[in-house]
């Protein structure tokens, strides 16, 4: 009887996690949804995810107390600063103080180290930066192809790409394998991209690429956040770390409150020249 009822027990534990799993995976679609379309009802937003609208009533006063969005009458809209998803726009946008910050991270690098890049469009700058820049002797270890592509043939740049899952929005390896694959490696610079910086830590869109980047921050020796200064203030829906994780901040343009954030969180800030 005792083994009967712990076996009942656990399989309703195990109910319990996978509910929570889905209500997650949902509200991150939830999240992203409206961030890019800037508003979304209640009733479209059941149809589109097949559950009821007293769940995505739920769904959605969750998110608001995370303060992803904020809620309306039948619906929800976007707090701003909006997360832009498409990665080619970001590419375009701010092309200029992205290529800056690139250059900037180079300089922190010395011969020998190994590093990672992460994805989004001011990491890719970095990987740009690299393979224009001197001959080093660097290894790169990177879940995105784009900078994979961006690093590979170049002199003196040894690159490991990182297998897993697409995921379309970022381009970025995700998934089990990938961050299977991540676990077996320690690097001496990390440089993760993020679309949130804020008091409440540094933000990622998506759950699968927050669990890489903060699987890398743990196993690096040092981690660098190259930033455009839009993402100062903005949070995203999955966390990475905490900004105590952080060593280094470099930014088109730095602020006198991002100064005063970062030194009481011990962030040296490097502003880049542009």
């Amino acid at each position: 009887m005792n083994r009967n009822r712990g076996y009942a027990q656990a399989m309703s534990e195990g109910t319990r996690d996978e509910r929570r799993v889905f209500a997650d995976e949902r509200q991150a679609r939830i999240a992203e949804h409206v961030a890019t379309r800037g508003r979304a009802h209640i009733t479209d937003l059941a149809t589109m995810f097949g559950v009821t609208e007293v769940t995505i009533r739920k769904d959605l006063g969750a998110l608001q107390d995370r303060g992803l969005l904020k809620r309306t009458h039948g619906g929800a809209i976007a707090r701003v600063p909006l997360v832009d998803r498409d990665v080619e726009r970001r590419v375009a946008m701010h092309r200029g103080p992205k290529e800056a910050i690139g250059r900037a991270c180079v300089e922190l690098l010395k011969a020998g180290d190994s590093v990672f890049l992460g994805g989004g469009s001011t990491v890719r700058a970095i990987a740009g930066a690299l393979a224009a820049g001197p001959r080093q002797d660097i290894t790169v270890l990177t879940n995105s192809m784009e900078v994979a592509l961006a690093v590979s043939g170049t002199s003196g740049i040894d690159h490991v790409l990182v297998g897993g899952q697409i995921h379309r929005t970022s381009g970025s390896l995700v998934g089990p394998v990938a961050l299977h694959n991540v676990q077996r490696f320690t690097v001496d610079i990390a440089f993760i991209g993020a679309s949130g910086f804020s008091d409440l830590g540094v933000t990622v869109g998506n759950v699968a690429e927050a669990e890489i980047m903060a699987t890398v921050v743990e196993r690096a020796r040092r981690v660098v956040l190259p930033l455009h200064d839009s993402k100062v203030g903005a949070t995203d829906f999955a966390k990475v770390c905490e900004l105590d994780h952080i060593d280094v901040v470099v930014i088109n343009h730095a602020s006198e409150q991002l100064a005063d954030v970062c030194a009481a969180h011990g962030i040296e800030l490097v502003a880049a020249q542009t």
